[in-house]
């Protein structure tokens, strides 16, 4: 019985796998029965149209054509008239492309705005990256300022180092004009004997 059970266990597993396939490998793409297109060259073929549809030389072409259709079924033979009055073949033809045109310009429109979208996305994050870049740069230079509000200028030591020799000067013109005289706290004593010069010792000599 037991062996029994194992053989069930693996023909079971077996076909599991057989059903699932093999769950290393990838899956095999699905067989659709609608036609596959690429989207990106549908879309970027649309546009082309749309851009054509657009333009003044397909409004020219166009009139031309009309112009051409209509002489040809009026004025030529019976036999080779293709589309004779009222011209219902030339009605056809331009609804069929009045409503192949609008769905191809919708959609034209569709993808520009898309990228418009994506557009003003970026230049929206790029803003807010020049904003905070702005913020920061402001921050930084206000703080420099503070900062060099403490620190001492060339012009400030200049002023200062000025300030100073006039100081120094005015104390020396006041200390060159000053009368000689008795400095307080001392008493007033005979002057000094001055010593004899270079010029007395020579006389002494001479003598």
């Amino acid at each position: 019985m037991p062996a029994e059970d194992r053989d069930r266990d693996r023909d079971r597993g077996r076909r599991s796998t057989r059903h699932s396939g093999r769950l290393d490998q990838p899956k095999a793409p699905r067989r659709s029965l609608l036609p596959s297109y690429d989207p990106e060259a549908f879309g970027k073929l649309s546009e082309r149209i749309a851009r054509f549809l657009g333009t003044g030389r397909f409004i020219v072409w166009m009139t031309i054509l009309i112009i051409l259709w209509l002489l040809w079924n009026i004025f030529a033979p019976k036999a080779a008239r293709f589309d004779p009055y009222p011209f219902i073949f030339l009605t056809l033809l331009l609804s069929l492309q009045a409503s192949y045109a609008a769905p191809l310009i919708l959609l034209a429109q569709n993808r520009q705005d898309d990228r418009d979208r994506v557009n003003l996305e970026q230049d929206r994050k790029q803003n807010e990256r020049v904003i905070a870049d702005t913020e920061y740069l402001t921050r930084e230079v206000a703080s420099l300022r503070v900062n060099l509000g403490e620190v001492a200028t060339r012009d400030w030591l200049r002023s200062e180092l000025q300030d100073l020799l006039r100081e120094i000067e005015d104390r020396q013109f006041l200390g060159t004009t000053r009368p000689p005289g008795p400095v307080a706290g001392r008493r007033a004593g005979p002057a000094p004997r001055p010593r004899p010069g270079r010029g007395d010792e020579r006389d002494g000599r001479g003598r």
